[in-house]
């Protein structure tokens, strides 16, 4: 008699699983996202799959199962594999751990094989690691190797979608660093769906979760992006895995800005910064430097401030247009903030800076693609559209940060000093800052202008 086959309806946005179809999922209320996952009869067997024979475990691996005091815990640091990039490693926490997953995603293009490719040739001169790739094939891949005139001697490369192949070939070579590119190609003969599928993404990425936490190996995977930026396939991948980045970069830019999003091993939000170069991607070590490549003569509604990214300042420079509108309804734009901060910021300053553009179109960017995730941008933009409004352009030393309260009142932000002290290393000599980031000790050629309200913030910058 043949084994009846099971059925689950998976939801495409949040990843939950129910046992009957309904119109809309009772975990994140999207309509229309569940999905039906046909299981195969050796599905859960398959699922149990056992990779300890291969390199006799890993003692970081989770599913232990020996009950434990909080205090007996042992809290040896674990070690880290450089990747021989600074800035990779800075987002990574450190560099790579053993048997940790990250998982790195970007519209096509960024460099996401590019970057993985040049890490994994450098590492193979002195570790075991395998390349699998899914969408290329080999020759493609050591075509661009060559191109980029990377070390491809000691690289193991494989070609194969199959997962369970792919986990009996790493059990054979051991590899200490492993990439799969990309995780929506691969899938498993159990699944009865087409690669991609909610299905096969998840059970693709547990069974190669799995594999990495049983054998010590620290595994990439490759993720692509939908239409507005998020990693495809289900939400579920995201908890499954240990780190996940994301590689942006417009396609007129030659700069490339590496951001966590999730990290276990390290601090999220950090930022590393590459250029795209006929030689591959290229660390930036001075990020500041290339986002402020200002024109010669400033003009109006330009004004450059510090946001802090992960563990480092920023320097950054943010830039306003402020029009008369032919609408009924005056625009907001805001690329690389919040649209709905700049609306509240714009109230705050009628309200307590006697500044009405509510006639007005009003457009906010950021230079160079940077993503302002913080408030230390608050009374920069202000003073950026001030700037801009009264056509009165901004000194080009002058630096600014702090939060505004809706209260109009400046608050301060987390370190000042540090903020400080990068804007005087780049040339600044002016800064205005919350009273309360102000530094005990002065920096050297460097003038600290501190404020309270906005009013006083308007009040030094004379726009009246």
């Amino acid at each position: 008699m043949a084994t009846k086959r099971k059925t689950a309806y998976v939801c495409n946005e949040c990843g939950a699983d129910y046992s009957k179809w309904a119109g809309q999922c009772g975990a994140c209320g999207a309509w229309n996202s569940l999905s039906e996952v046909r299981l195969g009869p050796e599905h859960k067997d398959s699922r149990a799959a056992n990779f300890t024979d291969a390199q006799g475990g890993y003692a970081g691996a989770a599913g232990g199962g020996r009950v434990q005091k909080l205090s007996e815990i042992d809290l040896t640091e674990l070690p880290r594999i450089p990747t021989l990039a600074s800035e990779l490693d800075r987002v990574l926490g450190g560099g790579l751990v053993a048997g940790s997953v990250v998982l790195i995603g970007g519209h096509p293009g960024a460099g996401k094989s590019t970057i993985l490719l040049q890490t994994l040739c450098h590492l193979s001169r002195s570790m075991p690691a395998l390349y699998v790739t899914g969408e290329e094939s080999l020759q493609q891949v050591a075509m661009r190797a060559r191109r980029l005139g990377l070390p491809a001697e000691h690289l193991q490369m494989l070609s194969e979608t199959d997962v369970e192949r792919i986990c009996h070939a790493a059990r054979e070579v051991r590899p200490q660093v492993m990439v799969v590119d990309s995780i929506q190609v691969m899938h498993m003969s159990e699944v009865q769906s087409a690669p991609g599928s909610v299905a096969q993404v998840r059970e693709s990425a547990a069974y190669l979760t799995r594999y990495a936490k049983q054998t010590g190996t620290a595994l990439i995977l490759v993720g692509h992006v939908t239409k507005d930026g998020s990693l495809a396939g289900p939400k579920v991948l995201e908890h499954i895995i240990d780190c996940s980045i994301l590689l942006e970069g417009t396609h007129d830019s030659r700069f490339r800005t590496l951001r966590a999003h999730k990290n276990r091993f390290g601090a999220v939000n950090e930022l590393g910064v590459f250029a795209m170069t006929e030689q591959g991607l290229k660390e930036v070590s001075n990020p500041s430097a290339i986002f402020l490549q200002r024109a010669e003569e400033v003009a109006a509604g330009s004004v450059v401030t510090a946001v802090w990214e992960g563990t480092r300042p920023l320097l950054v420079e943010l830039q306003a247009l402020v029009d008369d509108s032919s609408l009924g309804n005056p625009r907001r734009v805001a690329v690389g903030l919040d649209q709905n901060r700049l609306n509240m910021l714009l109230a705050v300053l009628h309200r307590h800076g006697g500044v009405l553009v509510g006639d007005q179109d009003v457009f906010i960017n950021v230079v160079g693609g940077v993503k302002v995730m913080e408030t230390s941008a608050d009374l920069t933009l202000l003073l950026a559209v001030v700037s801009s409004f009264r056509n009165r352009p901004l000194p080009r030393d002058l630096m600014v940060f702090g939060e505004v309260g809706l209260a109009g009142e400046i608050r301060p932000v987390p370190s000042g000093q540090e903020r400080l002290r990068e804007a005087a290393k780049h040339g600044f000599r002016k800064a205005i800052v919350p009273a309360a980031n102000r530094l005990r000790n002065d920096i050297q050629g460097m003038e600290m202008v501190p404020v309270k309200t906005l009013a006083e913030a308007l009040g030094a910058i004379d726009m009246d």
